[in-house]
């Protein structure tokens, strides 16, 4: 089942097209990456979902129906620009902002001390805000963003500023809310970070869409048949052969080769068991930040 689907939508600034018919379905209970450089019109779209503006054209749907004002209180969104009230305390900006989405107040401190133990924030309750590091304000934004339990959470550059030991720490926490059954809109630039935690993405390049799918599936459509080859003897020289393949680089442990156009990797390994000892024969699929270029850059040229 689709938990968002948006359909055809546009949107113009002053002349400047934003999103040209951007179309796409974000599956329920999975993390979706939005992908693009600046200026390609994430942001538009991620503040229409969440009825900041409303598209000139086209529509988005939740659950399978028009978006309406109450379902904002089905949306956590993390923007990247953060903002917090620096002078309030931690406990009760986090359960102010918990109100506002329509949580009891004893449900709220709940969930926020609950909140502030994970994150090792407990010391800091009764702290103003302003008295925090960036790090640890960016995580109480983080709980400000999904202390209501909402369907949908939007994460914009979730991991800017964070350390890698925090960074990872927060990663951990958006996959347990996904296995929890939250669905995720998840826009960055860090394509490690889609690679590790998103399952389908929607490139989007000049306010079009330019690239969609599963993500083991995009890698498997971009590969470039190259294949990294270990040998028992790890001082023997990889035999050439150029029906089947061509070497384009060696190291101290390996072989990198590229297979001919229709040869089969099997066909490779017979060949290659014939004549070395194969200790691996491993293909090397490109990196969705090598597949971000390769597109944007064919896009421009």
């Amino acid at each position: 089942m689709n938990f968002i689907e948006i359909k055809d939508v546009v949107k113009q600034y002053d002349g400047h097209l934003a999103l040209d018919r951007v179309s796409m379905d974000v599956p329920e209970g999975i993390i979706y990456g939005l992908l693009g450089p600046n200026g390609a019109g994430k942001t538009s779209l991620i503040r229409i979902i969440n009825m900041i503006t409303k598209p000139d054209s086209g529509e988005v749907l939740l659950g399978g129906k028009p978006l309406q004002p109450s379902d904002v209180a089905q949306i956590g969104y993390l923007p990247e620009e953060r903002g917090l009230y620096k002078k309030m305390k931690v406990g009760d900006h986090i359960v102010y902002l918990a109100r506002l989405k329509g949580v009891d107040k004893a449900t709220a401190v709940q969930r926020m001390n609950q909140w502030l133990e994970r994150f090792d924030l407990t010391e800091w309750r009764d702290k103003k805000v302003e008295a925090l590091s960036k790090g640890m304000q960016q995580k109480v934004q983080f709980i400000a963003t999904v202390i209501h339990e909402p369907r949908l959470l939007i994460f914009d550059e979730p991991f800017s500023g964070f350390d890698p030991v925090n960074a990872e720490q927060l990663k951990q926490e958006i996959l347990r809310l996904k296995d929890q059954g939250s669905t995720i809109l998840f826009s960055t630039h860090n394509m490690e970070s889609v690679e590790a935690i998103c399952e389908r993405i929607t490139l989007i390049n000049s306010a079009r869409v330019v690239l969609e799918g599963s993500v083991a599936a995009i890698k498997q459509e971009h590969k470039k048949h190259l294949y990294e080859i270990e040998q028992v003897d790890r001082a023997a020289t990889l035999p050439t052969n150029d029906t089947l393949y061509s070497i384009e680089q060696t190291t101290r442990n390996s072989t990198l080769i590229r297979l001919n156009d229709g040869v089969a990797s099997r066909d490779v390994i017979s060949w290659l068991n014939e004549h070395v000892q194969l200790a691996g024969f491993h293909e090397l699929l490109p990196s969705m930040n090598e597949i971000f270029i390769e597109t944007v850059k064919a896009l421009k040229s």
